[in-house]
């Protein structure tokens, strides 16, 4: 990882408010300039990075679903807070309720 990468990430951890958990699981997401499916690397109940190959800028707000648990999901909006291009984004959620707070707590073990 080149040096100023390292900055950059070591800058964005440093913002966080909430402890990630590695967890790996499908993300569908929708957004004025690109809609798929990727994968997450991590997630909090703050927010999350998911792995992309789509360009999609900071500042962007998605709708994102992520299957959580038997017969359970996650719909909720996120902002594109980070953007590694060709790489993936870093997301922070936007209005989450708190049962899906809760939800995303019991799926990383934190609930």
């Amino acid at each position: 990882m080149a040096n100023d990468d390292l900055e950059a990430e070591v800058d964005h951890e440093e913002r966080r408010h909430h402890d990630r958990s590695r967890l790996i699981v499908d993300v569908h997401f929708d957004g004025t300039d690109a809609t798929g499916v990727a994968s997450t690397k991590d997630i909090s109940p703050g927010g999350l990075y998911m792995n992309t190959r789509a360009t999609l800028l900071e500042g962007s707000v998605l709708l994102i679903r992520i299957p959580l648990g038997p017969g359970k999901q996650l719909v909720a909006k996120a902002e594109v807070v980070y953007a590694n291009a060709g790489r993936g984004v870093g997301l922070r959620f936007q209005g989450l309720s708190d049962e899906d707070r809760k939800l995303i707590e019991a799926e990383i073990g934190n609930g």
